[in-house]
């Protein structure tokens, strides 16, 4: 019985391994897209960046009003790829997770942008064997002491959006 008990044993700590070698390597194929898909963004090559993307894709900016469908985003973009200065972020941390079935994943990161320090966050579907950005959210990082004066920096434009986001509800 005990010999059965230690095959059991190594058998379940085989499979354990098995499976969480799968999942890193399923988070470095990731960690590799994101990273090439910023780099897209920061040598302006516009197909490529959007090639990350799924069509269905949403971008959220860092102003209230960047709530971009993929079409729309294309568009918004397009001018600044042309000129060969799109946007610089850099990851300088970033935590990844999957889901059960590894056709979904999350993320979030810090980035060192011309912004200074952001927050990236996003969800991550696979399409036909690729990861693809589905979702993204870009944040602007405030350090606490600092929120009441950005809070005055935003306050009549950022009423103005409230006061129309109100009304049309």
């Amino acid at each position: 019985m005990k010999g059965i008990t230690k095959i059991v044993m190594v058998v379940l700590l085989c499979c354990f391994t098995w499976v969480n070698a799968q999942e890193n390597t399923e988070k470095e194929v990731i960690n590799k897209m994101l990273k090439a898909w910023h780099k897209a963004a920061a040598t302006a090559n516009y197909n490529e960046y959007f090639s990350y993307m799924t069509n269905d894709a949403v971008f959220i900016g860092t102003d209230a009003t960047e709530n971009w469908e993929n079409k729309a985003f294309k568009t918004f973009s397009k001018p600044y790829f042309d000129k060969g200065k799109a946007w610089s972020f850099t990851a300088i941390e970033r935590n990844v997770y999957l889901s059960n079935d590894a056709n979904f994943a999350w993320f979030d990161e810090l980035l060192d942008t011309q912004m200074k320090i952001c927050r990236g966050s996003g969800v991550l579907q696979k399409v036909d064997g690729e990861w693809k950005v589905k979702h993204y959210v870009l944040s602007m990082t405030i350090p606490n002491e600092n929120v009441g004066e950005v809070v005055k920096l935003k306050e009549v434009a950022e009423d103005q959006i409230i006061k129309q986001l109100k009304s049309t509800n």
